[in-house]
């Protein structure tokens, strides 16, 4: 039996995780000068609590090299092999790390996603299922070097005063954003993250406007199933971005996701993406 792990910024619901026994290892977030688990002892509601009421911007922490080892050591006792699959290498030293652990414990296999939140999670799920299927080691591998470059991953941010308080826009960059209601389409692209188009408006006609146009005239895409991540929190948002999935009505699955304290922490809350897999 094949075990599969990940990283908890894979965002995969929760009953996904249960019905396929992926376990998840937690990054850290620091927050007030203490260090969460993410997912486990802090949720992204608290975050926005300590931002909202004036505190510093959270941080992230990668899984330790002892923490994976450990938890390596443990899964081997009882499959034939364990594979692992992280947030991509650019946005954090958690692949690193693995593969130091890994490189300790025989028969671990450590997989770069080149991707972060539902992005890296449709590549975990895939291994799931082809896990469950009693495919082998070689034919996971193949399967997740395949599906890694043709991972579409793109998303909207309400605001960015959390990238800002992180140092991943300036405050000039920000504040221009805000005063004109600008919503940038940040979209990873050969595993980083680029700004691809700067939307104006509210942010409910903002993401329907974007779904459509993300969709329209493609014949590239992978219908069997698009994944819906967000960190709303106004009413309406996440609705409309469905509605115009529905509506699109190619695809045969919309599994909706939440984004959990990785992404929250850097992006913020009322953030919304769509995540496809082109063919």
């Amino acid at each position: 039996m094949i075990k599969i792990t990940t990283d908890s910024t894979c965002d995969l619901p929760a009953g996904v995780l249960e019905r396929y026994d992926i376990t998840v290892l937690p990054l850290g977030i620091a927050k007030g000068g203490r260090l969460y688990r993410d997912g486990v002892d802090i949720r992204t509601a608290d975050i926005a609590a300590h931002v909202d009421a004036g505190g510093e911007i959270t941080t992230t922490n990668a899984v330790s090299i002892g923490d994976y080892e450990d938890a390596f050591r443990r899964f081997m006792e009882h499959y034939d092999a364990v594979i692992h699959v992280n947030i991509g290498t650019t946005f954090s030293c958690c692949h690193q790390n693995a593969k130091l652990a890994a490189e300790e414990v025989p028969d671990v296999y450590v997989v770069d996603s080149a991707n972060l939140t539902v992005g890296h999670g449709m590549l975990v799920l895939a291994a799931a299922e082809a896990a469950r299927a009693g495919r082998s080691v070689g034919e996971i591998l193949a399967l997740l070097e395949d599906m890694t470059t043709r991972v579409e991953t793109s998303f909207i941010l309400d605001r960015l005063d959390y990238m800002k308080k992180g140092g991943r826009c300036s405050a000039v960059t920000a504040l221009g954003a805000n005063l004109l209601k600008l919503h940038p389409c940040v979209e990873v692209i050969d595993g980083r993250m680029s700004v691809t188009k700067k939307y104006r408006g509210s942010m409910e006609k903002v993401v329907a406007d974007y779904v459509r146009e993300r969709l329209a005239g493609r014949t590239d895409i992978d219908t069997d199933r698009v994944f819906l991540v967000d960190t709303c929190r106004t009413p309406g948002i996440r609705e409309a971005a469905r509605r115009a999935l529905e509506a699109d009505g190619r695809f045969r699955e919309i599994m909706e996701c939440q984004a959990g304290c990785t992404i929250f922490c850097h992006c913020g809350p009322d953030t919304l993406g769509i995540v496809f897999l082109r063919k």
